[in-house]
This record gives structure tokens, sequence and C-alpha cells, in this order.
């Protein structure tokens, strides 16, 4: 859980590219308790995820690559390697961040729901402009983080922003249930989150 000294904050290795060319349900389910470390604007913040979201691939209909939309300037990070940043914009104002998962040119990305902090919270409390709910939700995750488009396709196990082994502590558990706010398939069991975990967003 959180560190007892946050400012003496020290990730474990950043996971690998190979962690990350698996199935994003997979993905989605084991990246519950990884580090999100963000060294943005030359100050570290970190997280550690509580609530994930996967999006498998074209057949998605709820997917950005869905295979109705196919290739666009907007999902072009979706066709990468496994393991770098897809970062998007929706309503025209905030960003959310999601890894791509899974072979290159098969597009599909697990979408970051939220983080229980775990450094930097006093960076986190002034980005957000509020002391509390600092990262949990997609759009407060990023702003928390200091993350925008530019980390479009960055490598996510290098700095400034990087993805760093964790698991699920003793006694906790994962739970699994619909997507939120999809059109569609949102009724596919495809959101993951820490059972009982005060950060997630639902």
């Amino acid at each position: 859980m959180s560190p007892a000294d946050p400012t003496h904050f020290e990730p474990g290795e950043p996971l690998p590219a190979s962690f990350f060319d698996r199935p994003a349900e997979l993905v989605a389910r084991e990246l519950l308790g990884a580090i999100v470390v963000s060294d943005l604007a030359a100050v570290r913040t970190a997280g550690r995820i509580v609530e994930a979201e996967a999006y498998p691939g074209p057949h998605d209909p709820a997917s950005h690559a869905a295979e109705r939309i196919g290739r666009t300037a907007r999902n072009e990070a979706m066709h990468g390697p496994p393991g770098i940043a897809y970062v998007y914009r929706i309503y025209g104002l905030h960003w959310c961040l999601n890894v791509v998962t899974g072979r290159a040119e098969r597009p599909a990305a697990v979408l970051l729901r939220a983080l229980e902090p775990v450094a930097g919270m006093d960076a986190m409390a002034e980005r957000r402009g509020r002391l509390s709910d600092l990262a949990s939700g997609p759009a407060r995750l990023t702003a928390a983080l200091g993350v925008s488009g530019a980390q479009d396709k960055h490598p996510l196990r290098l700095p400034p922003l990087s993805i760093h082994a964790g698991s699920l502590a003793a006694g906790e558990s994962a739970a699994a249930g619909p997507r939120i706010g999809v059109a569609r398939a949102r009724d596919w069991p495809l959101r993951f989150w820490i059972r009982d975990s005060p950060f997630a967003s639902r």
C-alpha cells in the first residue's frame, strides 16, 4: 500500500514490453497493483493502479480502433508495439492514458481508470485544485500525473512516464464488471478494479 514516507518513494523495476504483449483483458487484470510513475515537469508523482479497462481489438465495437473505424490519426498509437502510451483527449477537454497491448498492427489497449496516490500528493493536489479524489477517474488521473498528448506513443518502460511492477496486497482481490462511459458493448466485463478500494472511480 502507500509508503510511510512518500517523499522517498522508490518504484520497482519498470514492466518490460513483453508484459504488455498479451491480450488486453489479461494485461488489465494483472496491472492492478502496478505503479505509474511520472517525472513530468521535473516533479515526481506516482500512483498504484486500482482500476483499468480493456479494449481487446478491432472486434470490440467500443474500441477507438473498431473495425468500422479503421486506422486513423487519432488511434495510430494503438497500432504500434506493446507497452507504449496511447493518449487521447475526450470532450475536447481531458486527456486519457492507455497502454497499448498485444502485437503491433492489431490495435488493442488498456485504459488506466484510477490510481491510489503514493507519491507527490501535494503536486497532484495543486494540479487538480483539490485535496481528495486526486486520481479516481481517467481524466483526474492524467491531470494528477501531468500527462498530456505529448506522451502519446511514449514507451512506458522509460522516464518521464513509466509503469512499474506491483501486485495485489494481502487480503485484496480483483473484481470485474461492465465498462463505463461506452455506448457499445457496455455489458462486456472488461473493467477490472481492486475490490473495496476507496480510490476506484466507482
